[in-house]
């Protein structure tokens, strides 16, 4: 059963080297990709690139990815991971494509994993067989709360990883159930907004009992697994959106579950298209790629941006009602706006988020989870969103990392550790809680944390 693990001691793997003693506080994070056909090549080529950021030292939690080339053989390699970075806890998902440093990998077989060593942090793992079906009583709550480690320590909760199977996990009620957990374990402030889920939606299978989730020693074929992070390390998020949104903003005037009959009194498929109409011919060749719903989150707003809507499909339409079919479940009263995919607003919408994480310090590592409608079936050159990631940390020291007082510079330009998935559907935070978005590109990125 899964459980709380105990703050990272940092302790040296068997056989390596010990690092020096002013070594032994620092955050190391080490990263590892491979192309490799063969699972048990793959895997140990992944774990030698991953050790070296790792100097020697065990990993207190290391996340792993692995294409559907290699899912039947999901515990040997999970054994070979685990065991060869002495990982405290391990945490993986399988994917239609995974990707580490600056590359891409999309259907094709490949291996990513990344490993970190969080001295006194708490990493408690738990699966959704220890709180699933969802409760949303406060009692339910509370016990979910236990589950995912809420009250076992001093402060909150850092961040929360997810990775959960589409076909048996209703995300529709686990996330919700989540952000009041943390909400309900320490509250706000300003000091702590929120703890941010980060995570995705397993992309490997096309039907239930074809995905694959890793949890320490376990395989699962259903469900969901995570872990939480507690204790000195700073998790920093990036969301960025992949549509661009036309027409004006809308509001619902009669909705049942998913299905939105009326907008703004009028029905909802004249409303659409109407709001087609309205499209130049510059843009208009962008529906080809499919038409979504922006819902907005916060209806407290007088005006919306990128950032205030979550993407959904739109599924499908009947022309006899007039009402229009979304992927999500949609209540009167609120706010929608038309969304196409667009490459240059995705673009556009990662590198400003990325400049502003510039001015920050350089991350020690990153994980990465984009949606499986981007690379190349949206972008023109391969490798967007990994190597915009990569590219953002190759630069100047950051103004605050210049601004600390005894702080040695390291002026060198070695990437940044980064590895990730592509996901049917990316979990992070947007406002105050987190949400399953659609095409986006959601990063966690692991600092030291601010004293």
């Amino acid at each position: 059963m899964p459980g709380s693990k105990k703050p990272g001691s940092g302790s040296d793997r068997p056989g390596a080297s010990g690092p020096a003693p002013t070594d032994r506080a620092r955050l190391r994070v080490g990263a590892g990709l491979s192309s490799d056909a063969d699972h048990a090549a793959s895997a140990r080529a992944v774990v030698a690139s991953c050790a070296e950021g790792m100097a020697g030292h065990n990993a207190d939690l290391a996340l792993l990815f692995i294409s559907p080339h290699h899912a039947d053989h999901a515990s040997e390699i999970a054994d070979t991971v685990r065991s060869g970075l002495g990982a405290g806890v391990l945490l993986g998902v399988s994917a239609s494509g995974v990707l580490g440093g600056a590359i891409e990998l999309e259907d094709s077989p490949g291996i990513s994993a990344i490993a970190l060593r969080m001295p006194g942090v708490q990493v408690t793992p738990f699966s959704s067989d220890q709180f699933m079906p969802v409760d949303d009583t406060d009692d339910g709550i509370d016990r979910l709360g236990a589950t995912i480690g809420v009250p076992d320590g001093p402060g909150p909760l850092r961040s929360l990883f997810l990775f959960a199977d589409p076909y048996t996990t209703p995300m529709i009620k686990l996330l919700p159930a989540l952000n009041r957990a943390l909400a309900r374990g320490h509250g706000f402030s300003s000091a702590f907004p929120r703890t941010p889920i980060i995570g995705g939606i397993a992309s490997a299978g096309r039907a239930a009992g074809g995905n694959t989730l890793i949890l320490d020693g376990r395989v699962l074929r259903s469900g969901a697994a995570g872990v939480s992070i507690r204790g000195p390390v700073r998790v920093d998020t990036v969301v960025s959106q992949g549509c661009a949104p036309f027409g004006t903003t809308m509001l619902v005037t009669k909705a049942r579950g998913n299905i939105i009959f009326q907008l703004g009194g009028r029905p909802a498929l004249q409303a659409v298209q109407e709001a087609i109409e309205s499209l130049d011919d510059q843009r208009r060749p962008l529906l080809e790629q499919g038409l979504y719903v922006g819902r907005v989150i916060s209806e407290y707003k007088e005006r919306f941006g990128r950032d205030d809507f979550l993407i959904r499909n739109v599924m499908g339409a009947d022309q006899n009602s007039g009402a229009i079919a979304v992927g999500d479940m949609i209540r009167v009263g609120q706010t929608i706006q038309l969304h196409v995919r667009d490459a240059n607003t995705a673009h556009e919408d990662l590198e400003l988020l990325l400049d502003a994480q510039k001015l920050h310090e350089k991350p020690h590592g990153a994980v990465l989870i984009t949606c499986n409608g981007r690379g190349s079936r949206l972008f023109s050159a391969p490798h967007h969103d990994a190597s915009s990631l990569a590219r953002a940390f190759q630069g100047p020291v950051s103004g605050e990392h210049k601004a600390k007082p005894g702080v040695e510079i390291d002026s060198s330009s070695r990437q940044v550790p980064i590895a990730g998935f592509f996901a049917a559907g990316e979990i992070g935070p947007l406002g105050m809680e987190s949400h399953l978005h659609g095409q986006t590109a959601c990063a966690a990125l692991f600092r030291s944390p601010t004293i």
